[in-house]
């Protein structure tokens, strides 16, 4: 089959909705299908130094990805994305489309502007959608929902990450939604013992990510440990002046920025812990299980999203915003190493149960190869 994955973020800049992509489109490679990720790349220069403040990867797209535009920085759900808003991004949907011929069309996040609400508008082919975000919907949700809404008849099969993004979808695309997970890359191998008395953080400098949190947590955390804490993803220069203005200690703190992936993976092989402070907002706890891959248990805020991944078997769920409480739970991991090595065997076992990607694949051709095999009458763009 021929799949083209619709995404209305830019590659350039990495979070949950991109990853999920660009390793769904993997996946999909390995099994054998034709895949494409339509989506928006912001190319090294100095006017994409003018419009994104943080680093990204800018770089090449690998072959599977058409870019279609530049992105802007638009604020959402408590985070920034990065969203493109270029109208030649809608010439260049068409002519992809019209150029590629999918046999099925995933869209990300389907009432998005531009890229996926007007791949909706445009597809001929059977579409599937994924809703990733939760609680407070997108700002534009309800404006798009007004103005577009008849777009969600278009969509054959609605999917959902999770329990809580189903249900922020469901008030704007309606019933039925099939709840299908963020999957996780499991590397071959992963030495539950001789781990670094290092904790990892990953993600950016955002309100609801909660590394302020974290930050006062960890002179506490280094006074009874010695261990130190591996920031990725956020960016250096913004976490310096966080700990500047707060008064707080950049003591056993390594600001990494912005890694590649297979970096990020080798610094959970090599960690203890993954600390997962957000205070709210999360609809997919993908950190996580992506540190379960690497038989690393967490320590992370009791709050939607996470504590439907995490449970007492694989990590230590924490009251959100409580500094103290945070450290004392990363304290218990660092020191008591039998109950760290079982939950990181535990949460092992779980994401390759779970959440791997080759489970999640196999369930999206099942999808895919029922559309493709239903007689339907042929769909004209809107």
């Amino acid at each position: 089959m021929k799949v083209g994955i619709v995404v209305p973020f830019s590659w350039s800049f990495w979070g949950g909705v991109p990853e999920h992509a660009d390793h769904q489109a993997r996946a999909l490679l390995e099994l054998g299908h034709d895949v494409r990720i339509i989506m928006g790349h912001d190319p090294p220069g100095r006017l994409t130094k003018m419009l994104h403040p943080r680093k990204g990867r800018h770089e090449r797209p690998p072959s599977y990805v058409i870019p279609v535009g530049r992105s802007v920085i638009i604020p959402a759900n408590g985070s920034l994305s990065n969203v493109i808003l270029t109208p030649r991004s809608m010439l260049r949907i068409r002519q992809a489309l019209e150029r590629e011929r999918f046999d099925v069309l995933h869209v990300h996040e389907p009432l998005t502007p531009i890229i996926s609400a007007f791949a909706l508008t445009q597809a001929r082919s059977p579409v599937v959608s994924t809703s990733h975000v939760s609680g407070e919907a997108l700002r534009w949700y309800p404006l798009a929902a007004a103005a577009w809404g008849m777009l969600a008849e278009r969509i054959d099969v609605k999917l959902a990450v999770s329990e809580q993004a189903r249900e922020t979808a469901r008030r704007f695309l309606g019933d039925p939604i099939e709840i299908l997970p963020n999957g996780v890359v499991i590397p071959p191998e992963a030495e539950v013992g001789d781990r670094l008395p290092h904790v990892v953080f990953i993600g950016r400098n955002e309100p609801r990510k909660g590394l302020p949190v974290l930050l006062r947590a960890w002179p506490d955390v280094v006074a009874r440990t010695g261990a130190r804490l591996r920031v990725i993803g956020a960016d250096p220069l913004s976490v310096r002046w966080l700990m500047r203005r707060s008064g707080l200690s950049d003591d056993h703190v390594d600001l990494l920025g912005s890694v590649p992936e297979e970096e990020l993976t080798a610094e959970l092989l090599r960690a203890k812990a993954l600390a997962a402070p957000s205070i709210g907002r999360e609809s997919f706890g993908m950190v996580l299980t992506r540190a379960f891959g690497c038989a690393t248990p967490v320590v992370a805020s009791d709050i939607e999203g996470y504590r439907d991944v995490a449970g007492p078997q694989t990590g230590v769920l924490v009251p959100p915003g409580d500094p103290q409480a945070l450290a004392d739970a990363l304290v218990e991991l660092l020191t008591n190493e039998e109950h760290r090595r079982r939950l990181g065997e535990a949460g092992r076992h779980l994401a390759a149960e779970r959440y791997s990607w080759e489970r999640i694949a196999a369930r999206l051709v099942e999808i895919y190869a029922g559309l493709v095999e239903t007689p339907r009458p042929a769909r004209a763009a809107a």
